[in-house]
């Protein structure tokens, strides 16, 4: 695997490629990243990761400084995974002088559920986004589930430029116990490690009453707000601090309408999204429901 740091130093390796596969991380890997990796390889070839920690999706007051970063152990999870290319730039490459050009999102979309909660995180995800890919021109790139309404912002912002890039969404990859792995559970306590999967055992609670509610002809915008209700009431219970606990149409995040229930939720598949902090960490969560039976 070679490890570069600089743009052109990773174009000369990239030379003459006609099918890039591009994986864009901030580092810390876990198995969630490297399937990524292995989902990328069979859509394209050479596989390119990149380790950046970028500081435009960080607020003020958020974890930029503490966020885990350790190079040399992620790279010998790539090497093992046969990436081909490891993309590790600094800072000063990537932003040589203040980027004062960005990317904006679409309110309706961008400034709702995370945005709403981390105001201006989608277009710093956005703005980096798409340096990577003109860095690397990948034809092909692999984002996670877990960030649902990233991976779906990617895809939009790839349609509205025109980029040659395919974006491919990846299924969520969890511990045992069903907890979604991601680089901030390293925070956890282990208390709090212990307590940790009660978010993704809300998500299925919620879930399979959708699916009740669906299967009794009963499930309505009115339902679908009281089953946010008491979730969010559960986790506060055991101690938790959501941010949201919101049911959207799965294709554009939306609230779901009263008009396609009543047609009985046919076009009208859902996902459950979640964010709330457990201690000092805050953890991130999503499971899809088809209502169409």
């Amino acid at each position: 695997m070679k490890i570069v740091h600089t743009i052109a130093d990773l174009r000369a390796q990239l030379r003459g490629q006609l099918r890039t596969a591009f994986v864009p991380t901030m580092g810390c890997l876990h198995e969630g990243h490297l399937s990524l990796m292995r989902i990328a390889a069979r859509h394209g070839d050479p596989v390119v990761a990149s380790i950046f920690v970028n500081r435009l999706q960080f607020a003020p007051h958020e974890d930029f400084d503490r966020y885990p970063r350790q190079l040399a152990a992620d790279a010998e999870k790539l090497a093992a995974e046969g990436v081909y290319v490891l993309f590790a730039p600094d800072e000063s490459e990537i932003f040589p002088e203040p980027q004062v050009f960005r990317v904006q999102p679409p309110s309706e979309l961008g400034n709702m559920l995370e945005g709403e909660f981390r105001p201006g995180f989608f277009g710093g995800v956005s703005t980096i986004v798409l340096k990577l890919f003109h860095c690397v021109q990948p034809q092909v790139a692999v984002f996670g589930k877990k960030d649902y309404q990233q991976q779906m912002l990617v895809r939009q912002m790839c349609a509205q430029f025109s980029l040659p890039t395919e974006v491919i969404s990846a299924e969520t990859v969890r511990d045992a116990d069903g907890l979604a792995l991601s680089s901030r559970n390293a925070y956890l306590s282990d208390e709090e490690r212990t307590e940790a999967p009660r978010l993704y055992e809300t998500l299925k609670q919620v879930r399979s009453r959708i699916e009740a509610a669906r299967d009794s002809a009963s499930l309505s915008v009115e339902v679908c707000r009281e089953l946010e209700d008491a979730a969010l009431g559960l986790l506060r219970g055991r101690g938790w601090q959501p941010d949201y606990l919101s049911i959207r149409r799965q294709a554009d995040l939306a609230e779901p309408t009263a008009e396609a229930f009543s047609l009985g939720g046919l076009h009208q598949p859902l996902v459950i999204l979640v964010a709330a902090r457990l201690g000092q960490t805050r953890l991130i969560d999503n499971l899809e429901v088809d209502v169409g039976g």
